[in-house]
């Protein structure tokens, strides 16, 4: 929504950019796209990482319960 609302009021002040930003903004999404896709490879990454890194500790505190 407040990216809606920027997009008004830029409309506002300068027409001509906020037409170029409407037309231009799915050609930016789709080269934004593959770096999004990378990002989320290698969060799932850093979760497995994460998850070996804290499994023995988990398991000895479940043996203790």
């Amino acid at each position: 929504m407040a990216t809606f609302i920027l997009w008004l009021i830029l409309l506002v002040f300068c027409w001509p950019l906020a037409i170029l930003l409407l037309v231009l903004y799915p050609l930016i999404w789709l080269v934004l796209l593959p770096f999004r896709v990378v990002g989320v490879a290698v969060e799932g990454v850093f979760q497995i990482v994460k998850a070996l890194f804290l499994l023995p500790g988990r398991l000895l505190s479940g043996a203790a319960r």
